[in-house]
C-alpha cells in the first residue's frame, strides 16, 4: 500500500485548501530555507498543483511548460519538445509526484538500454532525481522499481510490446514514444492495462516525428500539449552541444523538428511521404538474410560545410529489402573508408556498392589503402537522382522495403528532397544504390539505364 501523511493543521498537506494565506506563505518560506537533506513536500492552492506535492525543483527550477496541465480532465500529457530540452527530467520528476497517489506505474523506454541508462540511472533519471528519503530500489533482474512508500514501477522496453499484456497500472510514462518502431502495439497494450485508480493518466515525453500515431494523439480532445525547444534548456547543456549540434542543424528542416519540436508535414513534390515510411517500419529484420550490402555515396571533401558521405546497410530475404543501419556522416576520406569497413564487418556483408562519378579510381584507392579488401561494386550514376530513385520508390509502394528501426536523418532526406532543389541527399543516394543492387533491379533491362555497374575485387 502507498502510505499517506498524518493529519493536523499545516502539517497536513491534504488540508491545503483550508490553509490561510499566511500559513501557505510560511510553508513556502520553510521550503526555500531547507537544504536538500531536510527536504519535505507541501501543497499549494495554485491550479498547476492538481493536489500533488511540489518540491524544490518544481518551485525554483521548472519552467512553465514542465508543470502538469491545469485541468484534471486530461488522459495524456504530451510533452513534445526538442533535443536536450529537459524532457527526461520533466518525466522523472512527475513520476516521483505521481507515486504519492498511485500504487503501480508503468515506465516504457525505446530499448532496455534506454530504460536503464537514461530513465533509471541517467543524470535526469529516476534515481538521480529522487528526493532525499524517497529514492526507489532498482531491481534490474525484475525490471522493477520500488519506492519507500510501497509504490512500484514496471520497466518495459518498447521492443517487446507483448510484455504489456496483463500488467495493470494507474499511470504510464513513455519516453521518446514517437520513435518506437512498434508504437501502435505498445500504445494499445498500454491502454488496456491502464485501469487502476479513479483517474489513470499517461505522460509522453518525446521529440516529434510526423507519424500517424502522434498526429492522432495531438487531435484527441483528452490530450494536453506542452512544448519546449532546445534553446529553453541551453543553460544546462554543454557548450560543445550548442557549438556543434545546434549550429549544424539550425535553419534546416531537421532542425525544426529536433531543436524546435515542430511536427513536420510532407513536402510537395517529394518522392516519399511519411506515411509510406511508417508503413515500412518494423522492429528488426528476419534471421538469415540472403544478401547484405553496404551502399556508399562518398563526399568529395571533408571540409566544413561539405557534403556528408552516405553509408547505408541493406539486406534482402524472399524479395523484401531491409534497411539495417545508417552510418552516414561528415568524414575524411580515411574516416569514411574506416566506417564502411566497420559496417561491412559488423553485418558480414557480401559487397560494398560505391558511387564513383566524381572520384573515379580515388574511391577504390581510398578503400584499399584503408585496409578494405571486400568485394567492391562501383556504381556510375548516368541519369538524374529522381530517375534513379523512382524504382526504389516503387518497391516501397509495393511493401518490398522495410526500415528496421528509425533513421531520422535518412528519412528526413527521403521525405523532403525535391528534384532541382540543389541539395545533395547523400544518405538517400547511398540507400538507393544499396536497395537497387541488392533487390536485383540493377540487372533488369527496363530500369538498368540509371546505373552502370562495374564489378571490382
Amino acid at each position: 500500500m502507498v502510505t499517506g501523511v498524518k493529519s493536523g493543521s499545516e502539517s497536513d498537506p491534504l488540508a491545503y485548501k483550508s490553509w490561510t494565506p499566511a500559513a501557505q506563505q510560511r510553508a513556502l518560506d520553510r521550503l526555500r530555507q531547507l537544504s536538500n537533506d531536510k527536504w519535505r513536500p507541501f501543497y499549494c492552492t495554485l491550479p498547476i498543483c492538481n493536489g500533488l506535492p511540489h518540491d524544490d525543483w518544481t518551485w525554483n527550477h521548472a519552467r512553465t511548460d514542465q508543470h502538469p496541465p491545469k485541468d484534471t480532465e486530461w488522459l495524456v500529457w504530451l510533452a513534445m519538445s526538442g533535443r536536450g530540452s529537459g524532457k527526461t527530467r520533466q518525466g522523472s520528476e512527475y513520476v516521483h509526484r505521481v507515486i504519492n497517489n498511485v500504487e503501480r506505474v508503468l515506465i516504457v523506454g525505446g530499448t532496455s538500454m534506454d530504460l536503464r541508462d537514461v530513465l533509471v540511472e541517467g543524470e535526469s533519471g529516476l534515481l538521480a532525481t529522487a528526493p532525499p528519503g524517497r529514492r526507489p530500489e532498482f531491481e534490474p533482474s525484475k525490471r522493477r522499481l520500488t519506492w519507500p512508500n510501497g509504490a512500484q514501477g514496471l520497466l518495459v522496453s518498447a521492443e517487446e510490446p507483448d510484455r504489456l499484456r496483463g500488467p495493470q497500472h494507474g499511470f504510464a510514462w513513455l519516453d521518446e514514444a514517437a520513435f518506437f518502431p512498434l508504437i501502435d502495439d505498445v500504445w494499445s497494450n498500454m491502454l488496456f492495462g491502464l485501469r487502476l485508480g479513479r483517474s489513470p493518466k499517461v505522460m509522453v515525453t518525446t521529440t516529434p516525428s510526423p507519424r500517424k500515431w502522434l498526429k492522432e494523439l495531438l487531435a484527441d480532445d483528452r490530450t494536453r500539449l506542452s512544448r519546449a525547444s532546445t534553446y529553453d534548456n541551453l543553460q544546462n547543456l554543454a557548450p560543445t552541444y550548442a557549438e556543434r549540434i545546434i549550429k549544424r542543424y539550425e535553419g534546416t528542416r531537421l532542425g525544426r523538428q529536433e531543436l524546435h519540436a515542430e511536427l513536420l508535414t510532407d513536402v510537395e513534390g517529394a518522392l516519399w511521404t511519411w506515411d509510406m515510411i511508417e508503413m515500412a517500419r518494423i522492429n528488426e529484420p528476419p534471421a538469415d538474410l540472403q544478401r547484405i550490402v553496404v551502399g556508399v555515396d562518398p563526399a568529395g571533401t571533408s571540409r566544413k560545410g561539405s557534403d556528408e558521405t552516405g553509408i547505408i546497410v541493406a539486406g534482402i530475404k524472399d524479395g523484401v529489402v531491409y534497411i539495417l543501419d545508417d552510418r552516414s556522416g561528415r568524414y575524411t576520406p580515411h574516416g569514411w573508408a574506416t566506417v564502411v569497413r566497420g559496417a561491412y564487418e559488423d553485418y558480414s556483408a557480401d559487397a560494398i556498392i560505391a558511387e564513383t562519378n566524381y572520384g573515379g579510381e580515388m574511391v577504390e584507392n581510398t578503400l584499399r589503402t584503408s585496409g578494405v579488401t571486400a568485394r567492391l561494386i562501383k556504381v556510375s550514376a548516368r541519369r538524374s537522382k529522381s530517375l534513379r530513385a523512382e524504382p526504389v520508390v516503387g518497391l516501397y509502394e509495393q511493401g518490398k522495403v522495410k526500415h528496421c528501426g528509425t533513421y531520422p536523418e535518412l528519412e528526413t532526406q527521403m521525405t523532403e528532397w525535391v528534384q532541382f532543389d540543389g541539395n545533395s541527399p547523400d544518405r538517400l543516394d547511398a540507400m538507393v544504390y544499396a536497395v537497387t543492387y541488392v533487390s536485383g533491379n540493377s540487372r533488369r533491362a527496363d530500369i538498368a539505364s540509371p546505373l552502370k555497374l562495374i564489378r571490382s575485387g
